[in-house]
């Protein structure tokens, strides 16, 4: 009876603590910024017909810049590959076949191992109060708790993008 009551202890104090206050936040946050993402879409339709020919004619040419960049890399790149295997050496080149261009590297932790760091915790806890031995419930709960949190996670990843599905 005991293990029943800390386990409807321990689910009912994860599920209570859900703070609307932070949700409503940023649900008001998020529409204040779609306001404002439709309100800069309006002001650039109000540009003149003559300056978005300047704008388009400016981003070809940084286009056209970037691309003669690329091609001048990949040829030095090419050059400096050649030159070291006709030399015989086993060293590698570091030019850029294709890394040239830089990606944005998302900061902060990702869901899955929030959730395994949270589920390995709240399993821990647990496995300790249920399981007569507290060490082989400490750890066998944390465990399942941390596997538990990471497939968690690792479902929110995919859903906001920072991890691509597998096809």
């Amino acid at each position: 009876m005991k293990k029943i009551f800390v386990v409807i202890a321990l689910s009912s104090v994860m599920f209570a603590c859900n703070n609307k206050a932070k949700e409503e936040a940023a649900l008001k946050q998020q529409q204040a910024e779609k306001q404002l993402a439709i309100k800069a879409i309006k002001d650039s339709l109000r540009i003149d017909s003559f300056k978005k020919v300047e704008i388009v004619k400016q981003e070809q040419a940084e286009k056209a810049q970037q691309e003669a960049a690329l091609v001048a890399a990949r040829r030095a790149g090419a050059r400096s590959v050649s030159s070291s295997r006709s030399s015989g050496g086993s060293s590698t080149s570091s030019g850029s076949y294709g890394g040239t261009q830089a990606t944005a590297k998302k900061k902060g932790w990702s869901d899955a191992a929030k959730g395994s760091v949270i589920g390995g915790a709240a399993g821990a806890v647990g496995g300790a109060l249920i399981d007569k031995k507290k060490g082989r419930g400490a750890i066998i709960g944390g465990l399942v708790g941390a596997g538990g949190g990471y497939l968690i996670g690792r479902g929110e990843d995919r859903k906001s993008g920072r991890v691509v599905p597998k096809n």
